[in-house]
């Protein structure tokens, strides 16, 4: 408990979550699924993606070569919304019934452990006066210093963790 108590003495902190908003993942897939319905490269064409509503996409086509289609209109409504493509875990691609082709993609929620402790690691190694702790499937950050967490959302912003970072709870 000697590392929770330095998180209480400190004054300021912030929490380093992964959370993609569902109601614009619904909204992106809504449009997405819209546009490939008006488009004339995808007349006649079984194009489409299916949302379980909670972290599963999965992608329909005729081809591969329509799929990466498919996959470019997603991805452009995602970005419109905010969600970065950095959530987005695709899996192998699948034949589907009638030579079509499928693949799953995984919406990522939350910061899995192994990534929450190369994010502490990165956190340390840097000498930053912060305290990182793991909570869950999120890190919260402590310091003293208001400036020194604005500088540590600085130095995560800057790298690459093949997650979608966003910062919750500066208080």
């Amino acid at each position: 408990t000697e590392e929770r108590d330095t998180i209480m003495a400190s004054d300021f902190s912030f929490d380093v979550v992964s959370k993609q908003d569902l109601q614009e993942v619904e909204n992106a897939v809504n449009q997405a699924n819209k546009e490939m319905q008006t488009r004339f490269d995808f007349k006649g064409s079984v194009s489409r993606v299916d949302w379980d509503k909670k972290e599963l996409l999965t992608l329909f086509s005729d081809d591969e070569q329509k799929l990466k289609s498919v996959i470019d209109v997603l991805q452009s409504k995602l970005i419109k919304r905010g969600i970065s493509l950095q959530a987005l875990d695709y899996q192998k691609l699948e034949v589907a019934e009638r030579a079509t082709v499928r693949q799953a993609v995984k919406l990522k929620q939350g910061i899995e452990s192994e990534k929450a402790k190369a994010i502490v690691k990165a956190i340390k190694d840097a000498k930053i006066k912060v305290q990182a702790s793991i909570q869950g499937d999120q890190l919260r950050v402590a310091s003293k210093s208001k400036d020194v967490l604005q500088a540590t959302m600085n130095f995560l912003r800057g790298k690459a963790f093949g997650l979608a970072l966003q910062f919750t709870n500066f208080r």
